[in-house]
């Protein structure tokens, strides 16, 4: 497999010309994506609002973003899906989602079934949802399948009915297979699942988590070490790190985490995403340099 950076974000990976059976990758911020497969384009915890940042305003921690979104909702068009692995704002956003859903009457919208209410409530229309759980597989496109697992959002939660409120998405087309986590921290059994799907690149939450942002109800993610470790033990030869780099109470340094990424002795190709960029993973057999 190979993965190529090229110039120009979202915008320019919904127009480019995709090589046969590639994945198109662009980062979104946050744990943002837009990922395109032949003609189905979809978008994965789109947060491209400032929903947060009116929302707490004057509090302790600040929600500003330190940057501009790369998209704003109503230039994504043509979308087939939007995947949001749980009900926090920056993943489930109710100031992109129904902008979303207005200027793309035709896509559905992938959440999980233990917060159908919270879409709802964030204006989603009801026959647009497709809540699902931990075990489903759902048929995206043509060659083109999501498979749902358990995320541990610090801990994995379940309601009355069994129902996961973290999940994460196993993205398989007819060669190449993608992960994407939402927020998640390791547990067990998570790298033997991973394992047994043969992943070619996961995107991984790498802002960590401590004590101060728990005791005000912010809960964390992966280091970069453990996500790392995470894809050694799973097999999975490419990392794109996330999470960071969006709010400045809950990030790693960004500078810190190129110098690390850029290491020679990490037995996993890691790519270090940005806005203005976009990915293209494809079937060539010849191994690329590390980005």
């Amino acid at each position: 497999m190979k993965l190529t950076s090229h110039a120009g974000g979202a915008l320019a990976l919904w127009t480019t010309s995709l090589p046969d059976e590639a994945v198109g990758l662009a980062w979104l911020g946050q744990a943002g994506f837009a990922l395109r497969y032949a003609g189905c384009r979809l978008l994965i915890d789109p947060y491209l609002s400032d929903f947060l940042a009116e929302k707490y305003r004057g509090q302790e921690f600040s929600y500003a973003r330190t940057g501009p979104p790369p998209i704003l909702p109503a230039q994504a068009r043509h979308l087939d899906w939007v995947l949001c692995s749980h009900r926090h704002s920056d993943h489930l956003d109710p100031g992109s989602l129904p902008v979303l859903s207005a200027h793309n009457p035709r896509c559905r919208f992938m959440v999980p079934s233990a917060v159908r209410e919270a879409a709802l409530t964030a204006g989603l229309p009801r026959d647009h949802i497709v809540g699902v759980n931990a075990g489903n597989t759902v048929p995206l496109s043509d060659g083109l399948t999501a498979q749902v697992i358990a995320s541990a959002h610090e801990s994995l939660q379940v309601n009355a009915q069994g129902e996961h409120h973290f999940l994460g998405f196993i993205l398989k087309t007819r060669h190449l297979t993608v992960y994407h986590c939402g927020d998640c921290v390791p547990y067990d059994g998570l790298a033997a699942e991973l394992c047994r799907h043969q992943v070619d690149l996961a995107l991984l939450p790498v802002n960590g988590r401590d004590a101060r942002r728990a005791r005000r109800g912010v809960p964390g993610n992966m280091t970069f070490d453990e996500a790392l470790e995470l894809c050694r033990q799973a097999g999975i030869p490419r990392l794109i790190p996330h999470h960071f780099g969006m709010f400045s109470f809950n990030t790693v340094d960004p500078a810190e985490l190129q110098r690390q990424a850029g290491r020679g002795d990490l037995g996993v190709l890691c790519s270090m995403p940005a806005p203005d960029r976009h990915f293209l993973l494809g079937t060539d057999s010849r191994e690329p340099a590390p980005l």
